[in-house]
């Protein structure tokens, strides 16, 4: 297994995080009168993710250190397009985090690592997963130039 930690925190940073709904009533106190009735509100936010994310080859997925959330993947192996050799790719199938996990940015960060590994690699990608199609490269439009094209013709599996 391999951490992958730099790029894929890096840009876990700098996205901005996603509003989400308190999960219970104590992280959302509400309105709190201070004196002169004035009302305060109070908002426990929840912490940080800092989970490192891990690149499990043999398993052909990246995930938590707990094996929890991961993003799936498998090699596929796809034409270059005219002249061009081969090119490999990376068919991105599925996408998990827990409902314990969800709403920390986990499913993008499996994503940041993922594209940064196939971008070190030469590697195109095919985003099979609903989520990594509508919604994590709509949010990162710079991406879209890693995914493999329609007018490619079609990737087979590989022995990667």
């Amino acid at each position: 297994m391999t951490t992958i930690t730099s790029r894929a925190n890096d840009l876990a940073e700098q996205r901005s995080p996603a509003p989400r709904a308190p999960e219970s009533r104590q992280q959302h106190r509400g309105m709190a009168e201070e004196e002169g009735g004035a009302a305060q509100r109070t908002v426990d936010a929840p912490p940080p993710e800092t989970e490192s994310i891990v690149w499990s080859e043999d398993k052909g997925r990246f995930e938590t250190p707990d094996g929890e959330a991961f993003l799936q993947y498998r090699l596929l192996s796809g034409h270059g397009g005219g002249a061009a050799p081969a090119v490999a790719v990376m068919d991105m199938v599925h996408t998990y985090v827990p409902r314990s996990k969800r709403g920390q940015g986990l499913a993008a960060r499996l994503c940041d690592a993922a594209f940064d590994h196939a971008r070190g690699r030469g590697m195109r990608v095919l985003p099979t997963c609903s989520y990594i199609s509508d919604t994590y490269l709509p949010r990162n439009p710079a991406l879209k130039e890693l995914v493999y094209k329609d007018e490619e013709s079609h990737p087979k599996p590989s022995s990667m």
